[in-house]
């Protein structure tokens, strides 16, 4: 088994565990209280912009044969999951700009930057958001919320192409050659930020 493969073993019950969050169950119902979801918009919001910052930080070190899928990620989060919170932001009503960084926030995001300093550990942290992520996605469209807002929230992640980004994420692990104790070990803590995350502040 990869060791990619292997992160995913371990972290399918952490996924179980956020689908039984309340924010993901009012997300996968489309009731979710409009003032909890604008403040996860505003905290993510901040997340995606540090998210791209350690793509970046990782593409500094990335072998030749990564560096265009880092910058392919870090394009992506930029535009295209920027660009969703942006919109969904002015339907909520959410303050991207004057937002300020929770505590779950500040935590996950320090531990992201900290650990992109060595380059495949920093892909083993960060592999948590972005397979969590496609995983839920791939979770809720089977019974998608009927609210178009939060219909539109699922859809990006379960998006195909989301998928296939994922995919070459787990790729440049497997390639990465990073010890696979100290790997699963920052592959769980950034599972334990993702848990923490759904706790709107």
């Amino acid at each position: 088994m990869s060791l990619a493969a292997h992160l995913e073993q371990l972290g399918l019950p952490l996924v179980e565990e956020q689908l039984k969050h309340p924010t993901v169950e009012g997300i996968a119902r489309g009731d979710l209280d409009e003032a909890v979801f604008r403040s996860w918009l505003e905290q993510d919001y901040l997340f995606l912009l540090d998210y791209v910052r350690v793509f970046s930080r990782l593409a500094w070190q990335a072998p030749a044969a990564h560096l265009g899928d880092l910058v392919d990620l870090a394009h992506a989060t930029f535009h295209d999951e920027l660009a969703l919170h942006r919109s969904l932001a002015a339907e909520f009503g959410a303050d991207l700009e004057g937002a300020r960084k929770g505590p779950a926030c500040a935590a996950y995001t320090s531990f992201l930057l900290d650990s992109a300093a060595t380059y495949g550990e920093g892909l083993a942290a960060l592999y948590p958001c972005m397979w969590g992520y496609s995983t839920l996605g791939a979770r809720l469209i089977a019974d998608p919320p009927a609210e178009p807002r939060y219909r539109r929230w699922v859809d990006t992640y379960a998006d195909p192409g989301f998928a296939e980004l994922t995919g070459r994420c787990a790729q440049m692990i497997d390639e990465a050659g990073a010890d696979p104790e100290r790997a699963e070990r920052l592959f769980l803590q950034g599972m334990r930020h993702e848990i923490a995350f759904w706790d709107v502040p």
